[in-house]
């Protein structure tokens, strides 16, 4: 997929490689819920296919591909006719055949068509199945399928329609400079219900993202470039609650992931997003809420979600754990950045229910066990756990709600205990322990995870919660997370180097991830480690430069060299809403925002060292009106913009 170029603008999307045509073959076609409805559609000028030249995007839902073709009209080796196709996910596809010869041309334009409206999750598992006949149908082509039809409409009308080879043809005139355009319109229709409508384009006359106009500007233009299309990709991936659509959230990624909801993922993209605003958040965490089982037993109050890979040294982790102690987390840090005092109470009570299946999943042990009851004690579960507690300890005082104290004592014996249990010795300063058995034993392989120890949770007054970790502990992770075991040159490993079991293009054993990079750059930035979180960004920023700025999911840990390039990840997705989210991160840990509007302050503390120069950040929103920001080159943060009321705290 690392090849390919795809169209999204959910729940549609295109795909093809870099040539334009959509061939029948692999993943190549429109999609819409999921579903293919056009396979095949091969352009042919004058009896041949366009010599390809070009493939780019244009937009996060919208790609151009030109081709040229030879005529007898052409003199030397200069071709005179081009063919130009803008391909939009939402299902239409301009072909404009350009001459630029001095006499007038006559050509005939050929259009193959062809689907087996197969699901996107059959396609993937080489299970698509036969194409399907096509029958003539207005002016293009419809096929069937139960329960379904794919329709094809062309303007103009065809002079030529051949449904037993799927075919619509043109002749065209062109005079010397002249052109001509054909339009195709690809949607679906149910049996017994009128043609679905053509749905409005995503930030193009459609819903507006819950988000503003944000824009970076200074020294390095990466920066600008990076966020530009990371917001495109992140409105690319917009899925609206059919059931209740003032609610929105981020599909995980395409092409793989983007039918179903994956909580821990759509709630990592909102917290990363929130110096965007607190929109996609609310709509987020009001999603999941409805998501939560509710009823006696164990299971009380826990968000549900699929098991997940974890690499080569631990058992399947549950996505499901990881979104419930997200849940509170989320909602205290978006609260600090200006969720109303009424959202915020409507999603207590869900907070409140992750912090109880917290409490009673521990019970009176100390550690968490991630699956629950008898998975291993991951070090980030811990983390994760820990930073739940106390910032939904720090919600609940502030609403006069009990339970906050209960909180607070189960959070300090874990810092206690996990300094000891959770960190082994050795001549080299000692690591964190990746995780424990139930039964004591220490699995110590060193890997991305340890990053979330650095990744405490904001507290009122721009302060973070404290860690897990004890001062000189925190000091040694960093070094860790700095050095080359870890930091590939493109970005944080998922497993260290020299680890056994290592794979660079392991999702969890050796690939780097962009979200735990991200992750890493503003924990460390946070503890004040500003020289490894410094390279760790010029890695990750450079590896997006060579992805043409939108990062996939994941990519290969392979050690960087000179004049070398980041190895895709043949089965990344991409965009993919962790990657996106985790670029805005980035970015946003250089300005050093934090946010108290409770409290009626702000504070910004960006890095010393400044990692990228002057940097200018338009359009954050604080307290729901925009913020603005200006780095110096000597890592002084002015303040521009920001709402009335708000006082700027050192």
């Amino acid at each position: 997929m690392h090849e390919a170029l795809i169209c999204v603008a959910l729940p549609s999307l295109a795909i093809s490689e870099q040539h334009g045509q959509l061939t029948g073959h692999g993943l190549d076609g429109f999609y819409r819920g999921g579903r293919r409805l056009l396979a095949k559609c091969r352009v042919k000028v004058a009896g041949a296919e366009p010599v390809p030249v070009q493939g780019r995007m244009l937009a996060a839902d919208r790609a151009r591909f030109i081709g040229t073709v030879r005529t007898p009209a052409d003199a030397g080796p200069d071709p005179a006719v081009t063919v130009e196709r803008v391909r939009e996910a939402d299902g239409i596809e301009r072909i404009t055949v350009r001459s630029a010869a001095v006499q007038e041309l006559r050509l005939v334009v050929e259009v193959c068509l062809g689907t087996d409206l197969a699901e996107l999750a059959a396609i993937a598992a080489g299970l698509a199945g036969p194409e399907l006949p096509a029958a003539v149908h207005a002016s293009g082509l419809r096929w069937s399928a139960p329960g379904m039809h794919a329709v094809v409409t062309a303007t103009p009308q065809p002079g030529d329609v051949l449904a037993s080879s799927g075919l619509l043809c043109w002749e065209i005139q062109l005079p010397p400079g002249g052109s001509r355009t054909i339009e195709l319109r690809i949607r679906p229709e149910l049996p017994g219900r009128p043609a679905a409508p053509e749905p409005a384009a995503h930030g193009r006359g459609g819903a507006a993202p819950p988000w503003g106009d944000a824009g970076a500007e200074g020294d390095d233009p990466r920066a600008a470039a990076l966020l530009v299309t990371s917001l495109d990709d992140l409105r690319a991936l917009l899925v609206r609650d059919p059931a209740h659509p003032g609610d929105v959230h981020l599909a995980a990624g395409i092409p793989w992931r983007c039918g179903h909801l994956a909580p821990a993922e759509a709630l990592w993209a909102a917290r990363m997003t929130l110096p965007l605003g607190v929109r996609l958040a609310a709509g987020t965490l009001r999603t999941l809420a409805r998501t939560q089982l509710a009823g006696p037993g164990p299971d009380r109050g826990r968000i549900p979600g699929a098991l997940r890979h974890s690499g080569a040294h631990l058992p399947p982790g549950c996505t499901g754990v990881e979104a419930t102690l997200l849940f509170p987390a989320v909602l205290a840090e978006a609260r600090r950045w200006g969720l109303s005092t009424q959202e915020t109470e409507s999603l207590l009570p869900a907070a409140e229910r992750c912090l109880g299946w917290l409490r009673a999943a521990v019970g009176e042990g100390t550690y968490l066990a991630d699956p629950v009851p008898a998975g291993p004690y991951r070090c980030e579960v811990q983390a994760h756990a820990h930073r739940a507690a106390l910032l939904g300890a720090d919600m609940l005082e502030s609403y006069g709600r009990p339970g906050a104290a209960g909180l607070r004592e189960w959070a300090a014996g874990l810092r206690r205990r996990f300094r000891e249990d959770f960190w082994a010795d050795d001549p080299g300063g000692g690591r964190p322990v990746a995780a424990r058995t139930p039964d004591g034993r220490r699995i110590s392989h060193l890997g991305s995870a340890a990053a979330h120890l650095l990744d405490t949770g904001l507290l009122g007054g721009g302060t973070y919660a404290p860690g897990l970790l004890d001062r000189v502990q925190t000091e040694q992770l960093a070094r860790m997370l700095g050095g080359p075991a870890l930091d590939s040159g493109w970005g944080l490993r998922s497993l260290g180097v020299k680890e056994p079991g290592h794979n660079p293009f392991g999702h969890r054993s050796g690939a780097v991830r962009v979200h735990e990079t991200a992750v890493a750059v503003a924990g460390l930035m946070a503890a004040g480690y500003e020289k490894e979180a410094g390279g760790l960004l010029r890695g990750a920023l450079d590896a997006a430069a060579a992805f043409g700025h939108r990062l996939p999911e994941m990519y290969a840990g392979e050690q960087r060299t000179a004049g070398g390039a980041p190895l895709p990840h043949p089965a990344a997705c991409r965009p993919a809403a962790v990657s996106a989210a985790g670029a805005v991160q980035l970015l946003a840990a250089l300005a050093g925002v934090r946010p108290d509007v409770p409290g009626g302050s702000v504070a910004v503390r960006p890095p010393r060292t400044t990692p990228l120069g002057e940097l200018r950040f338009t359009g954050f929103r604080v307290a729901e009106q925009p913020f603005a920001v200006r780095i110096s080159r000597l890592g002084l943060g002015m303040v521009e913009e920001a709402a009335d009321g708000l006082q700027l705290r050192a």
